[in-house]
C-alpha cells in the first residue's frame, strides 16, 4: 500500500535527478508518485503545479550550486584559501551534473527561467570577480579574468560530462587557470 504523503525533500530530490536526465519532460506526477511510492495527491500538498514543482528545482539547484558554494567559500580567511575553496567545489563533478543543460533549454520558453538564469551567471561572475579583487587585480582585470574563469568552468565540465573526474584534477584544473590567474 503506498504511502500518503511523502516528504517535500523526496519530492525534489527526485525531481532533481529526474530533471537532469530527462529536462521537464522526465517530470510526471504519475511517475514521480509511483518512484516514492505515494499517491499522486502527496504532490499537490506540496506544490500547486508542475510549473511550481519545477520552480521548486530550481530554487534547489540555485542553493546547491550557486549559493551553498558561495557560502562555503566565504567561510575561508584569505583571498588564496577563498579561491582555492571555490575552485575545488566548482569544479568538482557532481550529480545530476546534466541539470543545468535541461535548465538551458527549458529556459528558452520561460521567461522566468530565463531571467534566473542570467541573475545566476551574474552573481557567479561578480564573486569571482570581487575575489580577484580581493587577491589584488585591478577591476578591469578581476572582471576580465572572472569571465575567462567562468566559461573555463563551462568547458571543463563539458569536457568531463560523460567522463569519471580524474582523482588529480584539482592540480590539473590549477594548472590551466594558472595560465591566466596567478594568485
Amino acid at each position: 500500500m503506498p504511502k500518503i504523503i511523502a516528504q517535500k525533500k523526496d519530492w525534489i530530490n527526485l525531481g532533481h535527478k529526474l530533471f537532469s536526465e530527462q529536462g521537464h519532460t522526465g517530470i510526471v506526477v504519475e511517475k514521480l508518485a509511483k518512484k516514492l511510492k505515494c499517491n499522486k495527491s502527496s504532490f499537490y500538498w506540496h506544490f500547486k503545479t508542475k510549473k511550481d514543482f519545477i520552480q521548486a528545482l530550481i530554487d534547489h539547484w540555485v542553493f546547491i550550486e550557486t549559493e551553498q558554494i558561495i557560502n562555503l567559500t566565504n567561510l575561508e580567511k584569505s583571498a588564496k584559501e577563498k579561491f582555492d575553496t571555490l575552485i575545488a567545489l566548482a569544479y568538482k563533478k557532481m550529480p545530476h551534473q546534466d541539470f543545468i543543460f535541461f535548465l538551458t533549454r527549458y529556459a528558452q520558453n520561460d521567461k522566468k527561467t530565463k531571467a534566473i538564469l542570467d541573475k545566476i551567471e551574474k552573481q557567479r561572475i561578480e564573486y569571482v570577480s570581487s575575489l580577484l579583487l580581493e587577491i589584488g587585480y585591478s577591476r578591469q582585470e578581476a572582471e576580465i579574468k572572472s569571465g575567462i574563469f567562468y566559461k573555463h568552468l563551462i568547458g571543463y565540465h563539458e569536457m568531463i560530462r560523460y567522463k569519471k573526474q580524474e582523482k588529480d584534477y584539482l592540480y590539473e584544473v590549477k594548472k590551466e587557470l594558472n595560465q591566466f590567474i596567478k594568485y
